[in-house]
């Protein structure tokens, strides 16, 4: 997610800079880049290349099995503490999200465990007065000890304690599209679709998600009720669920859902390879931000600064707009605690990258060696 930490130093402000007179530019540029972006890209139902603001997301739609959003959504978690940002406060953070709403997005993505409790607080706040509006994404599956994540619970019973609390703090009747958001390893996931489906029966919840799940463990949940959404880390950069994962959802009719679209924000341009973490951030232990890796994997960001310069796009966008041109039943979730940024990823859903163009761009990025992923095998195991 293309989130705000205060907890980073960057030995050269080049990074920052360039990305905020990108956002700049794109106030000034306004409909001039739409026509840019439809003269060199595949455009698919796009607004932009009728002249329509780039920050709005208009018509556009996708489909999660049957559920339809907006083609991207907005993913909360960086708006409460234990995410990578420090937390910020529901008065800042309601006009985000309501902005998003007033700008065309009617997806939103947040978890019990984000918080723990208090983004779903806030989410909750933010999107009552258009409750009918939007559609609700939240996760279960973790047990709470004085207020601290204690483990994985996904029993039955626990799973409608969680969701009774969770309906609370959202200041709702339902949750749109309900998650199992790690497996438990001590309950079948049979169980847990069993107890998901009748809470969607006394209409506690519509769909029924999964979360960084292997394709065996989606089929098992599959086969006892209907998944609607998958959702795991996917990205230019990571991309272990390209073993198997997207083919299985495809077989399924199963909607797929990246969080870390732009990696964290490697991808929004905003690290460099002076970029260092102080010890108590969590980007600290991310694998691809040691100092070794972040030099390493500066190639993979130089490319996509490069396509997306000749495109009219912010390395954002086109991260944004390769995932959307992958498959039609891929909805991302960039996460952000800043209006503005949220106005540049929403630029992003009016382009579509042809076959050509994104085969080409595989075979430069395959000539890379990045540093710090996950291996291809990953995909088949429970996170």
């Amino acid at each position: 997610m293309a989130n705000d930490s205060d907890t980073i130093k960057t030995g050269n402000s080049e990074t920052q800079s360039s990305r905020r007179q990108f956002i700049r530019n794109m106030a000034i540029a306004g409909s001039g880049i739409a026509a840019s972006l439809a003269g060199t890209s595949a455009v698919a139902g796009s607004d932009s290349a009728q002249g329509c603001s780039t920050a709005v997301v208009g018509n556009n739609t996708r489909k999660l099995g049957a559920l339809t959003v907006s083609p991207i959504g907005l993913g909360c978690m960086s708006m409460s503490s234990g995410s990578y940002n420090p937390p910020r406060s529901a008065k800042d953070m309601v006009p985000v999200i309501r902005g998003a709403v007033e700008r065309g997005v009617t997806f939103f993505d947040t978890a019990e465990v984000y918080g723990p409790f208090t983004n779903e607080a806030i989410v909750g706040e933010a999107l009552q007065p258009v409750r009918n509006d939007v559609v609700l994404a939240s996760k279960f599956g973790f047990k709470f000890e004085n207020g601290q994540r204690a483990g994985r619970d996904s029993r039955p019973e626990a799973i409608r304690t969680a969701v009774e609390s969770m309906l609370k703090r959202l200041r709702t009747d339902r949750i749109d599209l309900l998650y199992l958001h790690r497996v438990d390893p001590n309950v079948p996931v049979e169980e847990v679709a069993g107890a998901v489906g009748e809470l969607i029966k006394e209409g506690k919840a519509r769909y029924f998600g999964l979360s960084e799940v292997s394709p065996t463990t989606l089929r098992k949940a599959h086969a006892e009720y209907p998944v609607t959404a998958v959702q795991s880390e996917y990205s230019i950069m990571e991309r272990s669920v390209e073993n198997q994962v997207l083919a299985t959802c495809e077989e399924l009719g199963v909607g797929f859902v990246p969080w870390g679209s732009v990696c964290r924000g490697f991808l929004a341009d905003k690290f460099n390879e002076y970029s260092r973490f102080s010890e108590p951030s969590r980007f600290a232990s991310v694998p691809y931000f040691t100092p070794e890796a972040i030099e390493k994997n500066m190639a993979i960001l130089n490319l996509v600064r490069e396509w997306g310069a000749e495109r009219g796009m912010s390395p954002a966008q086109f991260a944004i707009a390769w995932l959307l041109s992958v498959k039609p039943f891929i909805v991302p979730i960039p996460g952000t605690t800043k209006l503005h940024h949220l106005e540049e990823d929403i630029g992003a859903i009016h382009t579509r990258f042809s076959e050509s163009e994104m085969a080409m761009f595989r075979k430069q990025f395959e000539q890379l060696d990045l540093v710090g992923f996950r291996a291809k095998d990953a995909a088949l195991t429970d996170k």
